[in-house]
């Protein structure tokens, strides 16, 4: 009998661990429900048009605000380990200044990115570095706690009394 409870107890903990392993998946950005991207065709589509079938973008170019990005991603996310991107995909729509017109529908994938290495330097700053001591002592004989021989107390504070 206490065995089958023990191997009971054993089963139904590595099937809770093996849970623990399930990844957990996120999805964010633009989801395309009734049209996709994909179906904006060139030459035909106007920006009205391309914003019923697909709605508002989720970024428009700084420089050109005739390009306009429609992104979406999804991550996996698997314990507490940091997430994955698994896919995604930025759609470029490009119009043309002059009759708003669709000049070019350009899909990027997640291997058409780039990684960008940061400097984590920093600047220094010019100034006074303290020690440890310093700072420590820095406020001794300033004052601030007790009261300052020149003050009357309460209520003397006006001139010529």
């Amino acid at each position: 009998m206490y065995r089958k409870l023990a191997l009971a107890a054993v089963t139904a903990t590595l099937l809770g661990a093996t849970g623990a392993c399930v990844p957990i998946t996120s999805y964010s950005g633009f989801q395309a429900i009734e049209a996709r991207p994909a179906d904006v065709k060139v030459g035909e589509d106007t920006k009205s048009t391309v914003m019923e079938k697909l709605g508002s973008p989720s970024a428009s170019s700084t420089f050109d605000p005739n390009v306009w990005f429609y992104i979406t991603q999804v991550t996996d996310q698997v314990a507490f380990y940091k997430p994955r991107v698994a896919k995604r995909d930025v759609v470029a729509i490009t119009f043309d200044k002059a009759d708003q017109h669709v000049l070019a529908v350009n899909t990027f994938t997640l291997r058409d990115g780039k990684v960008i290495a940061y400097n984590g330097r920093e600047t220094p700053t010019r100034g006074r570095e303290l020690s440890i001591l310093e700072q420590l002592l820095g406020n001794l004989g300033r004052g601030g706690i007790l009261p300052q021989d020149d003050d009357q107390g309460p209520g003397n504070n006006r001139p010529n009394q």
